[in-house]
């Protein structure tokens, strides 16, 4: 391809660009979904708070289903000022206690719920938010309701996989993992 060539086709690039921006009529935060039966939600998700910070921006992570071993990243984030609050439990029955998997829950659910009224925040990530409504532990239709009485300009990431149909419909933007190969299995 001669440099002409690839000058003018770069330029239309450039031009259907700056068309799709001139088009865009709102400016507002955005759901963002993170799915699929491959590594990397978390990642996606923690690196997408890694831009906002770079950005001047505040954040916040709520971890629905997470170790309590130290993950280099929440060390990093918090070192910069990003809230983390996490449910240290995972599915394979650790408690085998319905009601207190609820309660503990609902009050993690009760710290997402203020990040999500807090207009300083203008990201907030829910980390495997799809298996506290798999589980039963958190409503469906409180859920929708938190999501929609966020802050215009907030934007919310949730990973986790099996997404109900409205969440499916609520978002603006699913990306899915997708496993190819992964050297601990």
């Amino acid at each position: 391809m001669s440099e002409e060539r690839y000058k003018q086709r770069k330029q239309r690039q450039k031009e259907r660009f700056m068309t799709q921006v001139a088009a865009a009529q709102e400016s507002r935060g955005i759901i963002i979904i993170y799915t699929g039966n491959g590594r990397g939600r978390a990642t996606a998700a923690m690196g997408t708070v890694t831009r906002a910070l770079g950005h001047g921006l505040k954040a916040g992570v709520i971890q629905f289903i997470r170790d309590e071993w130290s993950a280099g990243e929440r060390v990093l984030l918090q070192q910069h000022g990003v809230e983390f609050q996490l449910i240290s439990m995972n599915l394979a029955g650790e408690t085998q206690n319905r009601t207190k998997d609820i309660a503990v829950c609902t009050a993690v659910w009760q710290h997402a719920l203020r990040m999500m009224r807090d207009p300083e925040l203008s990201l907030v990530v829910l980390g495997e938010l799809t298996y506290m409504i798999s589980n039963g532990y958190l409503s469906l239709d409180e859920i929708i309701k938190g999501l929609s009485e966020r802050p215009i300009n907030q934007t919310v990431i949730i990973t986790g996989q099996d997404y109900p149909v409205e969440l499916i419909e609520l978002a603006d933007t699913i990306s899915e993992m997708r496993s190819v190969k992964y050297a601990f299995t």
